[in-house]
């Protein structure tokens, strides 16, 4: 006597038990990856105000140790950051060599200004201006982001 074969597949709620359970873990998966993507453009706006900041004090050591020219009444920064890439004339060097203090400028990562170029996506502080209300002038002593998001911590990414 030979038993009638068992059918073979999945039932109904076989499959909806698993549907549900992938459901549910691309719904916390989905948040994991956007804090993930944040975390991401953060370290890469440290890195690029860190680059920028000592390009900008390498300028000015160099105006200090009288390697670059400045006028009496001049702060010693840079007056753009286009400056710190295309670099000043080393007054110690015989053959007028130039000074380069960045390579290229980074872009700031938190801009959602795709029609700004890379060193104006950054806001620049004059030496002169208050650090409360930073302001424009006739130099560049500190860059800071124009975002007005905030960090995972909940500091204001204007304040970095």
């Amino acid at each position: 006597m030979t038993l009638p074969m068992a059918p073979r597949g999945f039932t109904l709620i076989e499959l909806l038990v698993t549907l549900a359970i992938l459901a549910t873990l691309a719904m916390v998966a989905l948040p994991l990856t956007q804090v993930a993507a944040q975390r991401s453009r953060e370290d890469e706006l440290r890195r690029a105000l860190w680059q920028i900041r000592d390009a900008i004090d390498a300028y000015k050591a160099a105006t200090d140790e009288g390697r670059v020219d400045k006028a009496v009444d001049d702060s010693g920064y840079p007056p753009t950051l286009d400056v710190l890439v295309e670099g000043a004339v080393d007054k110690g060097s015989a053959g007028g060599a130039r000074i380069y203090f960045l390579r290229r400028i980074p872009r700031d990562p938190t801009c959602d200004c795709p029609s700004r170029g890379d060193a104006q996506t950054w806001g620049l502080r004059s030496y002169a201006s208050p650090p409360d209300s930073p302001g424009e002038g006739l130099d560049v002593y500190d860059v800071y982001s124009r975002s007005e998001g905030a960090a995972l911590d909940g500091t204001a990414y204007r304040t970095w």
